[in-house]
């Protein structure tokens, strides 16, 4: 399914595969809208989200991504009532920075609890470089928040 109206949604089922079809999916809705300059940050972000849901929830996943006045929202939904809570890694264990970049990069998430399960969302405004804050704050050694 393409995406050329204003929001599209995916059914994509609990295999590891769907991590990469979900970054499909939000490329060519941010193409199709001309928002390319946020595609990067938003795959990223998607794969991240996705993941947790594939690792965590185990269950089948809903995609939603909508163009908004000023960026676009993109949504994850699944199964699992757990909500993702951002714990302290150290800097050599090999996972556990999902949240971590989703809190850097975005410009809001959140997660909402629904009858079935959660949804985590978050948004990228297409005003803003994301990748512009996150490079000045690793150089000053800095967390954006």
């Amino acid at each position: 399914m393409r995406a050329t109206t204003s929001s599209a949604s995916w059914a994509l089922p609990p295999v590891a595969r769907s991590v990469v079809e979900a970054r499909r999916h939000v490329r060519a809705a941010l193409a199709d809208w001309q928002l390319n300059s946020l595609s990067d940050a938003a795959q990223l972000l998607t794969s991240e989200i996705v993941t947790n849901s594939l690792l965590h929830a185990r269950s089948a996943i809903r995609l939603t991504i909508e163009q908004t006045g000023d960026g676009v929202r993109i949504a994850v939904t699944d199964g699992s009532a757990v909500v993702p809570t951002m714990r302290p890694r150290s800097t050599s264990a090999t996972t556990g920075r999902g949240l971590q970049l989703l809190d850097r990069l975005a410009d809001q998430w959140d997660t909402e609890l629904t009858d079935g399960g959660k949804t985590v969302w978050f948004t990228l405004r297409s005003d803003r470089d994301p990748w512009r804050e996150v490079d000045e704050a690793d150089a000053a050694g800095e967390a954006r928040r």
